[in-house]
Parts: structure tokens; sequence; C-alpha cells
């Protein structure tokens, strides 16, 4: 069983990618590995209305808080970082819950599910054991000790196209060479992120104001230049190897 799960702010590299991966896994296995897509909604839509104002209700009939998301502060600060659980591991777990045929807080015995983690070598540190007992996290990655380059590598020795780097397109976990890769090969990505980074600023009874850049400043505004670049040098040594793609 393959599961993921879509925040809605996915781009559309990725999207496509995935399309092609539900595919191959279905003709590979002749149908007997299912993929399925999962969601707690639009991340997009939530900074949307935020920006408006407007609340959504939930199931309940009571208002839904906003989600906060970890963009930079003209404080310094950062918010906290709630999207990731919300929108992809909380939708995860429940698809999980529903496949073992256990209802919402109902107990499930320890060790009942063994979830395959794509973590490499690189990002270590983001490897960790499962906050649920009866989950177990596996890292094949890790176990093979492949880096990215090594997967990548593997994905052209076999045939199979090199992945883009999912993340929501505005996530403000980007180093400047993102930033710069996302701008010069994905032009919509880069217009959403640019709409998306002026919306945050919009909310009303804003405490500090919101920006996806570390700089603080408005992304259309960013200096996404290398030093050398700044300097007037060029250096084939800083020039991007597709690394940020995987």
């Amino acid at each position: 069983m393959m599961i993921f799960a879509d925040p809605g702010a996915e781009t559309g590299a990725t999207m496509d990618h995935l399309a092609w991966l539900e595919a191959e896994v279905t003709k590979r296995t002749n149908g007997r590995m299912l993929t399925l897509r999962v969601s707690n909604g639009s991340i997009t839509e939530t900074i949307e209305r935020r920006a408006k104002g407007t609340v959504a209700l939930r199931k309940d009939g009571q208002p839904s808080r906003f989600v906060s998301a970890p963009f930079f502060t003209e404080n310094g600060g950062m918010g906290r970082r709630q999207c990731t659980r919300e929108f992809k591991i909380e939708p995860i777990t429940k698809q999980q819950r529903a496949l073992l045929g256990y209802r919402p807080r109902q107990r499930i015995p320890v060790g009942s599910c063994e979830v395959w983690i794509g973590i490499s070598t690189d990002e270590v540190t983001r490897a960790s054991s499962a906050t649920e007992s009866w989950c177990v996290h596996r890292y094949p990655l890790l176990e093979q000790r492949m880096s990215r380059h090594d997967c990548e590598a593997w994905l052209q020795r076999n045939g199979y196209p090199v992945p883009p780097k999912s993340a929501c397109v505005f996530c403000p976990y980007r180093s400047n060479l993102e930033w710069r890769w996302l701008k010069e090969n994905d032009p919509a990505a880069w217009a959403e992120a640019v709409r998306i980074d002026d919306l945050i600023r919009q909310s009303p009874n804003m405490t500090h104001r919101e920006y996806l850049h570390r700089d603080r400043v408005p992304l259309s505004e960013v200096d996404l230049r290398t030093d050398s670049q700044r300097n007037g040098q060029h250096s084939w040594l800083l020039e991007c190897e597709g690394g940020c793609g995987l």
C-alpha cells in the first residue's frame, strides 16, 4: 500500500510525477499494490481564508482554527509548524487506522502497522520512531545507506525519471539555491509562491507581518544571486547539480 497525503499546495511537477508513479506501481504489481491519495483539506485555501478573515466550519458545526505554518516573522521569529502534522501526518494516520479496520480512539495492538519512509542519509536527523505504539517505522534507504545521490544514480541506471522534490510551493524551508531553481524552472510555482507571500501579510489582526523568505522582505524583491554573482564573478562550483530536485 502506497499512501500520499495531498496538502493542496504541491507543485505541478510533483503531482505529475505522482500520477506516473501510481500508474507504474499498478503496472509493475499487476494491481496487487494499491496507491491511495488522502487529504485533510487544502493549506492554500486555509491561508486564503485567513487573509479574508473568513472561518471554515468543522463537521460538528464549530469554527475551525487556522493552521500555523513556519513563516518568518518581522520580529525575528518563526510561526509554529503545525502544517506537516495536520496536512500530512494526520490524514495518513487516519487512513492507516481505516485500513487496519479500527475506528478513531479504538485501541490497536502494538506493532500492527509497518510504515516505510524514504529518508536518505542526507537527512538522517529526520528519522524517528513512530509516535503510535501500533505503528513501526522503517527507513529502507538508511538500511541500505543510500544518499540522495545514490537514489538518483539508481533511478537513472534503471531507466526511471528523477522525481522533483516534494514540498509545498510556498514552504519557507528553502535555501536561496532552491528558491532560484523554482523561479528559473517552474514559473507557475514561483508565481504562486509570490502570491502566497503577499497574501500572508494581508491577514487581519496580525501581531507581526510574515514572510516566506528568511530575509523578511517580499519574495519578489529577494536577491537570489550567489555571492559570486553579486561580485560579478562566475564559478562552476556554485552551479546547481539538481540535488534540490530530489
